[in-house]
Parts: C-alpha cells; sequence; structure tokens
C-alpha cells in the first residue's frame, strides 16, 4: 500500500466516521456509496480488524475504529507535515502569497494559522485581505490574488478547490435566554422561541435539522435580531436575545466556556455539511510558496478541525 492510497483511505475512514454513513461520506467525496464501502473494506482486510458495524439504517464504529480513529489523524498530520517540509526544503521558497477571505472567518480562524505559517518560512510574506461580501469571494479575484477561501457549495467549477475543513452548524443560546424561556428539547419546538436570523439570503444549510429521517428547515418564530453578519448574530445570542443557528468555528469557544449551550446535541455534534471551507485557485498547480501555504492549512483545519475537536472532546465527558 503505497502512501498516497494510505492517506486517501484513511482520510475516507476519518469522512465515514465523522458523516456517519457511507452515503454522506461519498458525496463529501464525489464517490459513488458503494466505492466508499469497497475502500473502507479494503482497509479493513489490510488491518485485520473491523472499523464499522453495518445495517441497513446506519454504520456505528466499532471499538477498534474509535482507537484507530485517533491514529489515523495523527498519521495524516504528520504526513501532511513531512510534505510540507519536504516542500521547503526542497524549493526553498520566497516571496509573497496573496489571500483573500471572508472577514469573521478570517479573523477569528486564519489570522493566527497565518501568522504561525509565517514564523515557521521567514522568507515567505502573505498579504491577507479579510473581505464581508460574498460576491467577492466567488473568484473574481483571483488574478489579483493567489488564493481564494471560501466557506459554502462552490459553485464555478472552473476553478480549482481544495477542500481545508468541514463545516458544522450548532443550535445554540445563552443560559440566561433558556432558563427565562424553557429549552427547546426538538427542533419542533422552535417555532414557539425567539431567535437571530439572517435578513436577507440566509446560508443554505441555516436552521436545516434532521428530524424523523428527514431534512426539515426548523427557526424560530419570532427574530429578535437580524442581520447579514454571523458575528453580528453571535452577539445577540450572547445577550440573551435567542436562539441562533451559527457555525461551530464561530461559536466553539463561547460554547466550552458556558457562555453558550448547544441544543439537540444528546447524540452528539451535528453532521457536517455537505459543503466546508475551501481555498480556491485558477490552476491545479501553483508556485511552491502556494502550494507550501496549502498544505499547511490542511494540515492545522483537517481532517477535524480544532474547534470542532475541543467540542467532541467536551460533549463526550458532560
Amino acid at each position: 500500500m503505497n502512501s498516497d492510497t494510505l492517506s486517501g483511505q484513511l482520510e475516507l475512514f476519518l469522512d465515514v466516521l465523522e458523516c456517519g454513513s457511507f452515503s454522506a461520506a461519498a458525496r463529501r467525496r464525489q464517490l459513488t456509496p458503494s466505492a466508499v464501502a469497497r475502500r473502507i473494506d479494503a482497509l479493513e482486510q489490510a488491518l485485520g480488524s473491523q472499523l464499522f458495524q453495518r445495517s441497513t439504517h446506519e454504520v456505528r464504529t466499532t471499538p477498534a475504529g474509535q482507537a484507530f480513529a485517533e491514529r489515523a489523524r495523527r498519521i495524516l498530520d504528520e504526513l501532511r507535515l513531512a510534505r510540507a517540509e519536504v516542500v521547503s526544503l526542497d524549493s526553498a521558497p520566497e516571496g509573497l502569497i496573496r489571500v483573500d477571505a471572508p472577514a469573521p472567518f478570517g479573523r477569528r480562524r486564519l489570522a493566527p494559522v497565518i501568522a504561525e505559517f509565517l514564523v515557521a518560512y521567514p522568507r515567505l510574506d502573505v498579504q491577507l485581505r479579510l473581505i464581508d461580501s460574498f460576491a467577492d469571494l466567488q473568484g473574481e479575484h483571483l488574478g489579483q490574488v493567489d488564493l481564494v477561501l471560501r466557506i459554502g457549495p462552490l459553485t464555478d467549477s472552473r476553478l480549482v478547490a481544495t477542500p481545508l475543513a468541514p463545516m458544522r452548524r450548532i443550535a445554540c443560546a445563552s443560559p440566561d435566554y433558556l432558563q427565562r424561556r424553557g429549552t427547546p428539547g426538538d427542533p419542533h419546538e422552535l417555532p414557539a422561541h425567539d431567535g437571530l436570523d439572517w435578513d436577507a439570503l440566509a446560508p443554505p444549510h441555516a436552521w436545516r435539522f434532521a428530524v424523523d429521517g428527514q431534512v426539515r428547515t426548523l427557526r424560530p418564530g419570532r427574530r429578535r435580531m437580524t442581520a447579514n453578519n454571523a458575528e453580528t448574530l453571535l452577539l445577540g445570542a450572547l445577550a440573551g436575545l435567542g436562539i441562533a443557528h451559527l457555525p461551530t468555528w464561530l461559536v466553539s469557544e463561547h460554547l466550552l466556556r458556558g457562555e453558550l449551550l448547544p441544543l439537540f446535541c444528546e447524540n452528539g455534534l451535528p453532521p457536517p455539511e455537505s459543503s466546508g471551507v475551501y481555498a480556491l485557485r485558477q490552476h491545479p498547480t501553483g508556485a511552491s510558496r502556494m502550494r507550501l501555504l496549502l498544505e499547511f492549512l490542511k494540515n492545522r483545519f483537517g481532517p477535524v478541525p480544532p474547534w470542532d475537536l475541543a467540542l467532541l472532546n467536551s460533549l463526550n465527558r458532560s
């Protein structure tokens, strides 16, 4: 089994683990469910151990699979770091990398990683531009910049997309609000509550929940505050105005500190959405400095991003 095949199988194994089904992992990887099943079978045969228990309704991780998951993540991290270091040592890249990114994600998640990258590679420079307009994130600036970070569904197949992190969205509210209004035990109860919501075009997966085997859109009946910016909705939730449905990369620290409480998470975090965080570029190949940054971002953000891993550990302890 060569290293590329091993990386692909480990990544697919972790996708199935995160998504909870072969079909969901197949959609993420643009494969058929049968192809996913065959590759997982091959991995289990190579390991000599069963990683998943299959039934007609669900896929569950075996104890061996749970133990293997931690090692698989570490192996992938080491492989990514090794590849990045080889690129660095082989070409000694230098120069400027120009990056556009959405402002909230850029401030909270990308900027610290870029700073870490620049410390590790002192001959490189980064021009990071944080923007709020979704129109700017479709790729119009490629050519003016090297990479555009995009969160959500991809619409332009002409661009080369590198997945950086999965996307999860979680319903949450402040302890004060839930004490005053009660804690909904099911998404069906949301219409009886106050909420924070988008005032125009909402993200595709906002307020969508799996209920009785179907995906339904259920949102609070009264919108105490609407905005076109996720950080604004977060501030409303922290102030106790109502329930918000926000990405985990935005709210994880507030959940860990108890400033917000997660809803509908009895079985762990919600499954990842079909879209995620991507880096877009115009050409499959590029300057070695850009490839180096991509590998660095992939290592820091995936396959399970640190903000989700912290939440998973917290939920498992509770």
